[in-house]
């Protein structure tokens, strides 16, 4: 489970658009790691809209901003397509980065225990260490509460 002041840990994934996104890549500017449980359900899609609706902000402030979820790179083309997303999206389909970032957890809903993402966001700083880290998030304020973390490094 990785915690603040702590290098975060290390990834390689397809992103929307084409290509792919090295954490190592990134140094030298802030990054916004969001997990998020599926594509195209309401919270998902609230949030996605929001960070991309900020997301001029966001790089204003130097920082890259990626949403990450277990969706493959097909369904999340499509859900960028339908709402117009601008936040690139990372497929960790294939991957331990949800584990690796220990949002990979066991959920209750209606008394049915299943394992799923849990929303979470990362901010790691220029560095590559994790400066800040929100857990359990609920959607309606965090876009613009992350906006403000980033703008204080």
């Amino acid at each position: 489970m990785p915690q603040i002041n702590e290098p975060a840990p290390k990834f390689t994934l397809p992103v929307t658009g084409g290509g792919e996104v090295t954490l190592s890549a990134l140094r030298g500017s802030p990054v916004v790691l969001y997990f998020y449980p599926r594509d195209d359900t309401p919270g998902c899609t609230t949030q996605a809209i929001g960070f991309s609706a900020h997301l001029a902000e966001f790089e204003a402030a130097g920082a890259k901003v990626f949403g990450v979820s277990g969706d493959t790179m097909a369904k999340h083309d499509k859900f960028a397509a339908k709402h117009a997303l601008t936040v690139p999206l990372l497929s960790g389909f294939e991957e331990t980065i949800t584990e690796d970032y220990g949002v990979w957890v066991e959920k209750n809903m209606y008394g049915k225990k299943s394992m799923g993402i849990e929303r979470a966001t990362f901010l790691i700083d220029a560095q590559g260490n994790i400066s800040r880290i929100w857990r359990k998030v609920k959607v309606p304020g965090h876009v613009e509460e992350v906006l403000e973390a980033v703008r204080a490094l």
